[in-house]
């Protein structure tokens, strides 16, 4: 968690791929915690082909058979076909918008949202963007995409800077755009 922290969570993201992984990441903590995910990072990547989204878009009933006997992921039905409709529409989305990230990053206005919070009390669980976020992901035919996740994805691709103000990563991760 603290190498996550230090090196990653917050710093803004604009590599279609990775954003893609945090869209799987996020969607698959539902009602877990973050923590048990990030510690099977590595084995989705394996599962899920590095999060290509134009393999995981061919997986089948057996690819998803295969996945749910995976002990190395959170084995749940819908949130692995969760990840395969996505993947779907992510494609759809890129070729829309000329990039996922072009996409995303609309609902910020194109830079990161600066906040300037002094205790984690402070931090909301969703924002008036997330929310827009979530129907509009939602509309498109996404899932797992609800306002917490959305806050929660935007806070890991640094949408939003939500490292409370005495953290050394606040002032870090604005010289990143």
């Amino acid at each position: 968690m603290i190498e996550y922290h230090d090196h990653e969570w917050g710093t803004p993201l604009h590599d279609d791929r990775k954003l893609f992984e945090f869209l799987v990441l996020d969607g698959m903590q539902a009602g877990l915690t973050w923590s048990s995910i990030l510690q099977r990072r590595e084995n989705y990547r394996t599962a899920f082909d590095n999060f290509d989204a134009a393999k995981i878009t061919r997986y089948d009933r057996r690819r998803v058979e295969k996945l749910l006997k995976n002990e190395g992921i959170i084995r749940n039905r819908k949130k692995i076909e969760s990840v395969i409709n996505n993947a779907r529409v992510f494609l759809t989305v890129q070729k829309e918008f000329g990039g996922f990230d072009n996409y995303i990053w609309s609902f910020v206005g194109g830079k990161p949202k600066i906040n300037r919070f002094r205790s984690l009390k402070e931090i909301p669980a969703i924002s008036e963007e997330s929310v827009a976020m979530s129907k509009d992901l939602k509309k498109r035919g996404f899932s797992f995409v609800g306002p917490t996740i959305c806050y929660a994805y935007m806070q890991a691709a640094g949408m939003v800077n939500d490292h409370l103000i005495d953290c050394f990563r606040y002032e870090e991760v604005q010289k990143h755009k």
